[in-house]
C-alpha cells in the first residue's frame, strides 16, 4: 500500500475520530458544533478535523469565517476493498474447511 493508502485507516484509528464521523453522518458541522460535544480545547478537535479530510473521510468547505466538515462516503472505498479481500478470504477458509479440505487439528 502507498502512503496515499493508508491515510484513510490512519484516520479512522482514533476513537475520537470515528466518533467525528458519526456524528457528520446526521448533519454537517463547524468545528465548534462538532468542539461542543467532546471534553477537548477547540485547537484538540481541529487536529482530528485536519486527520480526516487528508484521509479522503470529510471534505471542508469554507462558508463565510466558518468551515463546514461533511462526510465524504467515497473515502471509505480503499478500506471496504481491503477488507472485503479478507471476508472472501475468510469465506474460502470456511468452505474449505467445512468441506473437509482442511482438516482441523486435533
Amino acid at each position: 500500500m502507498t502512503h496515499q493508502e493508508h491515510l484513510p485507516f490512519l484516520a479512522l484509528s482514533d476513537s475520537t475520530r470515528r466518533t467525528i464521523l458519526l456524528m457528520l453522518r446526521d448533519h454537517n458541522m463547524t468545528v465548534a458544533q462538532v468542539s461542543e460535544n467532546f471534553d477537548v480545547t477547540r485547537a484538540a478537535v481541529k487536529k482530528h478535523l485536519t486527520v480526516l479530510p487528508d484521509g479522503g473521510l470529510i471534505t471542508t468547505t469554507k462558508r463565510g469565517r466558518e468551515r463546514m466538515n461533511a462526510p465524504n462516503p467515497q473515502g471509505l472505498a480503499p478500506v471496504l476493498d481491503w477488507l472485503g479481500f479478507f471476508d472472501a478470504f475468510w469465506d474460502d477458509r470456511l468452505t474449505a474447511l467445512k468441506s473437509g479440505v482442511i482438516k482441523v487439528m486435533q
